[in-house]
């Protein structure tokens, strides 16, 4: 039995039903079942087509889909965090490096120069903090209004735009951070690290929401062959 439109259509529908939100899931699996189908109804052309599509559910297991949804999100979250990887990397190569230097001299003077150590430190972890989840809230918002006119999800684009692997920024231990002293024998090298770990998620920040987002297309269409072709307009 050749499956039709319609039965497509009820594919992509079962997948829905079964908590799959995103269209390259939703994809991927129509494709398996709809050819696993197809090779049920080829041995046995008295089953129907409900009858095969639940038979070929059930070898999934007790939880469905959700192992290959898990798969995948492992999958593209490696993949993303790679991409921000190669985005910092180009930070420390000419010409960029020129800036990330002047930076870190920036950020080394300041916390050699003021005697407040522990007010200059918070103030440096409020600015980026609040910086962040502001931009991650603008970005989530950006990719819903791109859903409504759509109406299709795309995991890596929901990791691009909602999801970072800096959200668990506000969990850096302040306190530690606090009681640095810069006044000891080791104060030159204290305030080296922290012009390090400072600049270092500086730069994250501005990968996760800036750089990266502004070549979301050009990932999302490496990644999906089916997203170029539904955007080539």
């Amino acid at each position: 039995m050749k499956l039709t439109a319609e039965h497509i259509d009820r594919l992509y529908q079962f997948t829905r039903q079964h908590y799959v939100e995103w269209y390259d899931l939703q994809t991927e699996l129509v494709d398996h079942l709809a050819n696993a189908i197809e090779q049920q109804c080829e041995e046995n052309p008295k089953v129907s087509f409900e009858e095969a599509l639940q038979m070929e559910f059930k070898k999934f297991g007790v939880f469905g889909f959700m192992e290959v949804v898990e798969q995948r999100q492992v999958s593209l979250n490696k993949r993303y965090n790679k991409i921000i990887w190669q985005h910092f990397k180009g930070f420390f190569s000419i010409p960029k490096i020129i800036f990330t230097s002047l930076l870190l001299v920036l950020i080394f003077f300041i916390f050699s120069k003021y005697s407040q150590e522990g007010e200059t430190i918070f103030f440096f972890f409020f600015l980026l903090l609040t910086t962040f989840w502001i931009g991650l809230f603008y970005q989530s918002r950006r990719n819903k209004k791109q859903l409504k006119s759509t109406g299709k999800k795309w995991l890596l684009k929901e990791i691009i735009f909602g999801h970072s692997s800096l959200a668990g920024l506000s969990y850096i231990p302040i306190q530690f951070l606090l009681q640095v002293n810069f006044s000891d024998s080791l104060g030159i090298i204290k305030a080296v690290f922290l012009s390090l770990f400072f600049v270092s998620l500086g730069l994250f920040e501005y990968i996760i929401l800036v750089e990266v987002p502004s070549k979301a297309e050009d990932y999302l269409k490496e990644t999906y062959p089916e997203y170029a072709l539904e955007n080539a307009n």
